[in-house]
């Protein structure tokens, strides 16, 4: 028998999956990759779940463990053997014929997989129109600091996707 508490977990996750999958897409690459880091955050929230008072909105909360639980999976990543895709970044290779506005949105991927793991996260955010005084929450940093990172975090992408 399913507790309430279980109902409103899975509940929760389903209504809010796209917010995870975002994480999971921005700090994963291979698609094995990006489900287990989905399954690693669900577990993670599924553990932190009960401590969850209701200060913060529901989905700064989940922001936060999922974003936690992809840097750190990333720390452990890089002290591993690191590879890379070849056809996606050094050969421009795709399985299929794709239009400017494809191509655009690849490299704007790819620039932003070339910045820290912090600026990912507040850029990631920012793009899901969050507000700033809920990243700086989220990320732990006050929200004049989000405000000048993310000045720099656009500039990086600028030269980034023009070089």
């Amino acid at each position: 028998m399913i507790s309430e508490q279980e109902k409103s977990f899975v509940n929760l996750v389903n209504e809010h999956q796209g917010l995870i999958h975002k994480v999971c897409n921005l700090y994963e690459t291979d698609r094995d990759a990006r489900n287990d880091l989905f399954q690693e955050v669900v577990l993670q929230l599924w553990k932190s779940f009960h401590t969850f008072r209701g200060d913060s909105k529901i989905t700064t909360w989940m922001y936060r463990i999922a974003l936690n639980t992809a840097i750190s999976g990333l720390r452990k990543q890089k002290r591993g053997l690191q590879t890379e895709d070849l056809n996606e970044r050094h050969f421009n290779i795709s399985d299929s014929s794709s239009d400017q506005q494809e191509e655009n949105l690849q490299k704007l991927q790819w620039s932003i997989r070339q910045l820290s793991e912090i600026e990912r996260a507040i850029i990631m955010m920012a793009l899901d129109e969050i507000p700033y005084d809920e990243i700086a929450e989220t990320i732990g940093i006050t929200q004049n600091n989000v405000r000048v990172r993310m000045n720099r975090i656009r500039e990086k992408l600028r030269k980034l996707m023009n070089p």
